[in-house]
């Protein structure tokens, strides 16, 4: 990844995750907990791309394994949000930004419905059976709804800010190479004014030489 991407991922999750801990955990709604940090980790995933997504999404998980109050093995979310951020990853054009939000909102969707079963299921194979309790469905019906909701106000913020980031602002326009050279050479006075530049010493030779032999004509005439 490039410099400029860890940059802004890491202070991207890790506000995410202070408002989440902080803001989010503390709503007390019903079913599921808004996932700020799923939201981020879609956000940057289309913009960067699967590999960049998947890095993003393991660093986005081991983040919410440590911070308090994790109640559940380390590494368990890192694993959730590797492979969203790579799926996620897949949904990236091959030529330029994506022009609608269906394609965003949908994959929103996808994640918070994966996330939900895929940590549910790891958490079935460590011996971790809360989701069974509070109800699977229950909580993928609210997490859908309570990503959704909140990803126009997120995700769309999220992607300007990576490409924004992710762009080249040195990088030369198509077609802009020819005025580029040109007037690089003129910019410093050689090539393609160098020709100019001797034509008009040339002729003011001629005109110093013409001058003078006006002037011993005259000298003669007297």
């Amino acid at each position: 990844m490039r410099v400029n991407r860890i940059l802004l991922s890491a202070a991207l999750l890790f506000v995410a995750l202070v408002l989440q801990v902080s803001v989010l955990a503390r709503l007390q709604l019903p079913g599921a907990v808004p996932d700020l940090l799923l939201l981020t980790v879609v956000g940057l995933a289309l913009v960067y791309g699967h590999v960049s997504g998947a890095l993003v999404g393991f660093a986005a998980g081991l983040l919410a394994d440590f911070a308090p109050p994790a109640d559940h093995a380390a590494g368990r979310y890192a694993l959730v949000l590797c492979v969203v951020g790579y799926v996620v990853g897949l949904a990236k054009p091959t030529t330029g930004p994506l022009r609608s939000i269906t394609i965003p909102m949908a994959m929103v969707a996808l994640a918070a419905v994966g996330s939900t079963l895929l940590y549910a299921g790891v958490g079935a194979l460590v011996g971790d059976t809360a989701a069974r309790h509070v109800g699977l469905v229950s909580l993928l019906i609210t997490a859908v709804v309570y990503d959704l909701l909140l990803a126009p106000f997120t995700v769309p913020l999220i992607m300007a800010l990576a490409r924004r980031a992710d762009s080249d602002p040195l990088a030369e326009s198509p077609g802009s190479s020819g005025s580029d050279v040109a007037g690089g050479w003129s910019a410093f006075g050689t090539g393609l004014r160098i020709g100019d530049q001797r034509g008009g010493l040339r002729v003011k030779a001629a005109r110093n030489r013409a001058a003078r032999a006006g002037r011993i004509k005259s000298v003669k005439r007297l």
